[in-house]
């Protein structure tokens, strides 16, 4: 990751009416959200089960011929997206960049959350950054009634090969180290030898996940690298929440526009996770229930 870049300036109106237009095509109204197929309807019980898919694929009901189609699949699409990024103009990436990052920052979503998980963008990876944001999330408080209160954030540390990864609390950049792939993690343990917070030992719940990816679909459709770290980290923390009772976070993808696809695109086996919202260049996109429950969730897309 680069060092935390200076501030762009924000977009303007008329440009994030140009978001909101684009982002219309989508969902037009809450009321559309009963005839979006797959994941509407659902509850968020099921998004945390093994049978939310696509096609709301039961894990017991298929087989290995099928799974393999699906995972050939996957790699398939993997190596499209890895050549359309590697392709991607360096000037329109930088423009993405800032566009999402704008986005984010501006959002009520995002200005009301206190605890967050979020990845630290590698450019080797041709991830969106996300510089600003980590930025924004460690150098800013969120308003509390009269008070202040100063945002937590959680950042990814693989564990081992088996798709465990820690989020550890950092209380600035300064605390990242580089891993034996050049990736930015947070240390174990603090300067004074403190164990630094793992977000399963939280006393309080998240509030945003925003996570990274190589392609997405516009039903919440989600391909990683395949290693499985995200997928395996969002069902403890659903299981952890649901013993806890509380309410599950809100799951953000950032996504380039050549990494957006249409509904049902993105091959689904029964460990994926879907998204709740997509963030691109043409502005915030829900995916499920969850993302329009959020307070002032649909001024963030132009609706009144």
């Amino acid at each position: 990751m680069s060092a935390i870049t200076c501030y762009h300036r924000a977009p303007t109106q008329s440009t994030m009416n140009r978001h909101c237009k684009t982002t219309a095509t989508v969902i037009r109204s809450v009321n559309e959200l009963a005839i979006i197929p797959r994941l509407r309807g659902l509850s968020r019980s099921l998004l945390s089960s093994n049978v939310c898919t696509n096609a709301i694929m039961n894990k017991d009901a298929v087989d290995s011929h099928q799974l393999e189609a699906l995972f050939q699949q996957k790699r398939l699409l993997r190596s499209k997206i890895r050549k359309d990024l590697k392709n991607m103009d360096p000037i329109q990436r930088s423009q993405e960049d800032n566009v999402i990052q704008n986005i984010v920052i501006e959002s009520s979503w995002f200005k009301d959350s206190r605890n967050l998980c979020a990845y630290i963008s590698c450019a080797a990876l041709r991830e969106v950054d996300t510089s600003r944001i980590v930025s924004e999330i460690l150098s800013n408080p969120i308003n509390a009634g009269s008070s202040q209160l100063r945002k937590k954030l959680y950042v990814p540390r693989v564990e081992d090969k088996n798709s465990n990864m820690k989020m550890l609390k950092i209380s600035s950049v300064n605390d990242l180290i580089a891993n034996s792939m050049n990736i930015l993690e947070p240390p174990l343990t603090d300067a004074d030898g403190n164990q630094c917070e793992d977000v399963m030992q939280a006393r309080e719940p998240l509030d945003l996940v925003i996570l990274p990816g190589l392609a997405f679909d516009k039903s919440g459709g989600r391909l990683g690298r395949s290693g499985g770290y995200y997928d395996v980290f969002l069902k403890k923390y659903q299981k952890l929440a649901q013993e806890r009772k509380w309410k599950l976070p809100l799951l953000v993808a950032l996504s380039y526009s050549v990494q957006i696809m249409e509904e049902g695109s993105i091959p689904v086996t029964p460990g994926d996770v879907p998204v709740d919202a997509l963030v691109s260049p043409s502005g915030f996109i829900p995916t499920s229930p969850i993302a329009l429950e959020r307070k002032n969730i649909l001024l963030a897309v132009g609706y009144q």
